[in-house]
């Protein structure tokens, strides 16, 4: 990434939330590390240098900002080629990639050389792979020491280290502190729940995302109340699953979401906030966005495009939504996770199932879907898909080549264009994905012809995702 300092400068003494989460700043003076949104006072420009992301600036000896919170900095929109490549293995990393595999194994699931995979992670982040993985880690160690009651070893493991030792020798070589001692500087009341925030560029259309997804719900599986979407989890890690709960709530005067995980999610907290990032599409540039598509989104500033906390579950209501009401789809998933799913113990009563992992259906037979009212078509394409999942023949996650996914969710039975290109919009969040065969589409451009909604939406690349959720809020 190039970085122009005058332009970072200026950004930074204006507070430019437009800017937040593309680049950091390190002051020599202090030795800390900022956000551009920072209110601490500013620093001189001949004290500042800047970063393409927060590792590489925790690289170069600084020190995070306790005001600012650079781990909360929304993170990068994936339009580009080489960009999307980056983001997809940063994703991967922040799951635990390299916590027991090498660069060369990610490299490959990626369909790329290591050493591209590294020219162009460098390229984006201003750093490795590893030195990525390991400011990652530090952060929310870092998060976790000053803001839980977790024990240090409990903070290890959490944070993605494998072991005690490891997360102690690299706090030494970066802070020149143990993790003890970061622990025993916090004076506070430690809460029973894990919380975190999570920030997005302003503005951000916090209701009609909430209504999206509430519409969509899936019955003992997501709740959407009083603002608030909560949600069971369960996510594979080490060979087990764990289960457990999240909710999540704005807090948009600080422009942050507040995530609250339940602790027997403590093992795989990075994996559940790299979800709530995809699900509620916090990297995303309403301000770059609403320029292409006005005046499309004029009354709709801030508008985001859902994603996917679990592909696989959104892949499946997907499938079931096939050419009916959202309601009726809403029906049937709800049917789903009460035949398939496993029951869960959650403070919210509306929260009392996980949605069913690709094993689990892959086990079952068409009888046991037709039986539930699902017609025989959709049967044959979720145990399919469930097939694909488990094979490895299909990724349902964000991937660096949307198109070659694509081409195999179609190669299954009963997947077409528009389950295909829904997928990919929610799923893979590709920024470009549209579905132009949709009825609510065709219905909010007045148009009869697939071929003429293509032709209209071609002024709308790469954002077409966003010009679909726009034309739906239009209905």
């Amino acid at each position: 990434m190039l970085i122009d300092n005058d332009a970072c400068y200026s950004a930074l003494l204006t507070h430019d939330t437009r800017f937040d989460g593309r680049f950091f700043v390190g002051v020599s003076s202090t030795g800390i590390y900022c956000r551009p949104v920072c209110r601490a006072k500013k620093p001189k420009k001949e004290n500042c240098r800047f970063f393409a992301s927060a590792a590489a600036a925790e690289q170069c000896g600084f020190r995070p900002c306790m005001r600012c919170r650079p781990e909360q900095s929304p993170g990068k929109s994936a339009v580009d080629r080489i960009t999307r490549l980056s983001l997809v293995a940063a994703s991967h990393i922040e799951a635990g990639a390299l916590r027991d595999s090498s660069l060369k194994v990610l490299a490959t699931q990626l369909g790329v050389t290591d050493r591209h995979l590294r020219r162009a992670f460098s390229e984006t982040f201003g750093v490795s792979p590893v030195q990525y993985a390991q400011a990652q880690r530090l952060l929310l160690a870092r998060h976790l020491l000053r803001n839980t009651s977790l024990s240090v070893l409990d903070v290890a493991m959490a944070s993605g280290f494998n072991s005690l030792r490891r997360m102690n020798e690299l706090f030494q070589s970066r802070t020149h502190k143990n993790p003890g001692q970061i622990r025993r500087s916090t004076n506070k009341v430690f809460q029973e729940e894990l919380v975190f925030e999570l920030g997005f560029r302003p503005p951000y259309a916090w209701q009609a995302i909430l209504d999206f997804l509430g519409r969509r719900a899936i019955l003992n599986v997501e709740s959407v109340s009083g603002g608030i979407y909560s949600r069971s989890v369960l996510l594979p890690f080490e060979k087990e699953f764990h289960s457990g709960w999240i909710s999540v709530e704005p807090q948009l005067s600080r422009n942050t979401l507040r995530i609250t995980i339940s602790d027997s999610l403590s093992r795989v907290i990075p994996q559940v906030l790299g979800k709530v990032r995809h699900l509620f599409d916090l990297s995303s540039s309403p301000w770059d966005i609403g320029n292409s598509l006005s005046p499309l989104l004029d009354n709709l500033p801030g508008l985001r495009v859902p994603g996917a906390f679990d592909g696989f579950e959104m892949a499946v209501r997907a499938i079931l939504g096939q050419q009916i009401t959202v309601q009726a789809a809403k029906t049937l998933a709800g049917r789903f996770s009460v035949a398939f799913g496993t029951a869960l113990d959650s403070p919210y009563p509306d929260i009392i199932r996980t949605f069913p992992s690709p094993g689990q259906i892959a086990l079952l037979n068409q009888e046991d879907l037709t039986g539930m009212g699902i017609i025989g078509s959709r049967a044959r394409a979720i145990l399919s898909l469930a097939q694909a999942c488990t094979s490895g023949a299909v990724t349902l996650a964000p991937v660096p080549d949307v198109q070659k996914e694509i081409d195999s969710l179609q190669s299954l039975p009963g997947i077409g264009e528009w389950t295909a290109q829904y997928i990919a919009m929610r799923v893979m969040a590709w920024p470009d994905a549209f579905p132009h065969t949709d009825h609510g589409i065709m219905k909010a451009l007045k148009e009869r012809s697939p071929k003429r909604v293509l032709q209209i939406a071609d002024s709308w690349r790469p954002w077409r995702a966003y010009a679909a959720m726009a034309l739906w809020q239009s209905l």
